[in-house]
């Protein structure tokens, strides 16, 4: 991966770190209160929104397409860092106690994007933002398939790799958005 697709996946994930810190310090870990598939829809909802908004060419509510792209990422590694907690983990922890799972699963997806990354040579800076909002949907249609089927897959990548992708698919999204 180029050093600037490197820098500039930094700096997305900078600022959604800010605002998912900001958010913690403000409400807490509530969301640890939520099952995977709740997560789930709180990223279908955030991926709809944004799709209306790009076919409608307008909005009526403040929070912009920018803001919602934050969130997915947010949501993503909430919902990894979920799937991965032991069960009896408190719902409530601090700022200081979930940074570091934060971290690992920003460490963890970049790395699996710096090795497609190679492999696709980066193809997604060709891309509309428009279609990496509907690759975001159809990855959320397939969680929620694996979902249903409680975790099963014949032949498919589990839960966690498509969060990942999503993860990464917004990231590019407010690389794009931003350039």
């Amino acid at each position: 991966m180029s050093s600037k697709t490197i820098s500039e996946y930094k700096e997305v994930i900078k600022a959604c770190k800010e605002v998912f810190e900001k958010k913690t310090r403000d409400y807490g870990t509530a969301w640890r209160i939520l099952r995977l598939p709740s997560i789930t829809d709180q990223i279908m909802i955030k991926a709809q929104r944004i799709r209306s908004i790009q076919e409608k060419g307008f909005q009526k509510v403040d929070d912009d397409i920018p803001n919602e792209f934050f969130g997915i990422v947010n949501y993503c590694i909430m919902a990894i860092i979920q799937m991965e907690m032991p069960s009896d983990t408190s719902v409530e922890m601090k700022f200081e106690e979930i940074e570091p799972l934060y971290d690992r699963v920003v460490n963890e997806t970049i790395s699996l994007h710096e090795d497609k990354n190679h492999d696709y040579n980066e193809a997604w800076r060709e891309m509309r933002v428009s279609s990496m909002t509907d690759i975001i949907l159809m990855k959320l249609l397939r969680v929620k398939q694996i979902e249903d089927n409680k975790g099963k897959t014949i032949i498919s990548e589990g839960i966690k790799s498509n969060y990942q992708d999503m993860m990464n698919y917004a990231v590019f999204c407010l690389i794009k958005l931003d350039s």
